[in-house]
């Protein structure tokens, strides 16, 4: 058995946190390979050690002083070396940062300090091997990660005997030059490393129990996934639900690795496992979870006969490509379009693109509604139960909850409806109600 465990910022956020993850580390001698974030905040008026180094190359640029955040960056980390009495020569790493911040040095390699220091201490404090990532995680010149030459820089230090420490978020290129990932890449990290060692499981430690039926913030205390499939998570993950980073899930269901999600804080708790596919008699009810998000705009497009004639969808998605808007959805009927796209994505193009649109393609009418809510529910389950889509929309209607857009996939593990956004939470409340509790 192999595991590699991925360790969040809040559970780098402080020594109290570090002894937690020495217990957990050590508790399993399968837990081989760790990964680790930046230290995290501490508490509510603390702040991300990765934060702190954004903010200071950002004070650099203008003009500004960085000391008094450099100094708040030391501090953290040596809170945690004095309370873990860690034999650790902080300046010198500190003298790197304030070097490279006044040679205007590479911003990512400023950045990659975060992972790196955390990984330096938690290794130091394991009495673990310290494999600096920019040895390990290839990165092509097209911002892709190189899984074969990482297999091949990576395999050899599993044959120390000892655990081995990695830092998540960076790499660097063929040329040596560090480059990080976008904001929470330490979870692919670990998913990379996991692929190019074929691990039994990927353990990855947050602040959270696993994954919940839906937010928190809306459903007090919602019921827990205890399993949840790759296509399942991408459809939660897509509309909403922010439980791992999107590229975390591809290196590791290539190759099939069930991802664990776990409590530091909770390390006791059984945590929700994330797997490629269940067993046929897997019995699970018709819905998994309830996710979604707000504000989106729906352009709606008609135009009489349009169904006959070729490329007429492909010419309206050619507008919103030429605009770099992302198109979210399309929902149709005979002879109208609706395309949602996200309100952020159009906020300063809309007009632009619906002028477009009307007088390119000759339209009858195009239209914007701009207070729409996606709701998603996701649930291997509905395919074996029969109705449960009509079942969604009678409950809705019978919540005098009007229903915008429908859409649902062939895999049918998915329907999606759009709301007002009023209505987004009274429409997770309705169906968690009904179906889930």
């Amino acid at each position: 058995m192999l595991k590699v465990c991925k360790f969040g910022g809040s559970s780098l956020a402080s020594g109290k946190q570090l002894k937690k993850i020495k217990k957990i580390v050590n508790s399993d001698d399968s837990r081989k390979i760790i990964v680790a974030s930046a230290c995290g905040k501490s508490n509510k008026n603390d702040h991300k050690v990765t934060d702190l180094l954004y903010l200071s190359i950002a004070h650099k640029k203008y003009g500004m002083s960085y000391e008094h955040i450099i100094k708040n960056i030391k501090e953290k980390h040596q809170s945690i070396i004095d309370e873990l009495k860690l034999n650790f020569n902080l300046d010198n790493e500190i003298k790197k940062i304030k070097h490279l911040l006044e040679s205007k040095g590479n911003d990512d390699e400023i950045i990659s300090f975060g992972e790196y220091l955390a990984s330096k201490l938690l290794a130091l404090y394991l009495d673990a091997d310290f494999v600096d990532a920019k040895k390990v995680i290839c990165f092509n010149y097209d911002g892709s990660i190189n899984l074969e030459k990482t297999k091949d820089k990576f395999l050899p230090y599993l044959k120390s005997n000892k655990k081995i420490v990695v830092p998540g978020f960076y790499g660097a290129l063929a040329n040596g030059v560090i480059k990080v990932m976008s904001r929470g890449g330490s979870d692919i990290t670990g998913s990379i490393l996991a692929n190019v060692v074929d691990a039994d499981i990927y353990e990855n430690w947050t602040d959270v129990s696993g994954i919940y039926v839906c937010d928190p913030h809306i459903i007090k205390n919602p019921k827990k996934i205890k399993t949840i499939t790759y296509a399942e998570l991408r459809e939660m993950s897509y509309m909403g639900a922010n439980v791992l980073h999107e590229e975390a899930i591809y290196p590791v269901k290539e190759k099939g690795i069930p991802i664990n999600i776990l409590n530091t804080n909770k390390y006791q708790e059984e945590g929700t496992m994330i797997v490629s596919s269940c067993k046929k008699n897997d019995k699970v009810g018709p819905i998994s979870g309830i996710t979604g998000k707000t504000d989106f705009y729906v352009v709606s497009v008609a135009k009489i006969n349009s169904s006959s004639e070729i490329g007429f969808i492909k010419k309206i998605l050619e507008v919103f490509e030429y605009y770099r808007v992302s198109v979210v959805l399309v929902t149709t009927s005979i002879d109208s379009f609706s395309i949602i796209v996200d309100k952020n994505d159009v906020k300063n193009t809309i007009y632009e693109i619906t002028n477009e649109i009307k007088t390119k393609l000759k339209c009858d009418e195009v239209s914007i509604y701009d207070n729409l809510s996606l709701v998603c529910v996701v649930g291997r389950g509905m395919k074996s139960k029969k109705g449960i889509s009509g079942k969604i929309f009678s409950l809705l209607g019978e919540n005098d909850i009007n229903i915008r857009t429908i859409s649902q996939g062939a895999d049918e593990i998915s329907i999606i409806v759009g709301v007002d956004d009023a209505n987004f939470e009274k429409t997770i409340n309705c169906i968690y109600e009904r179906f889930v509790k």
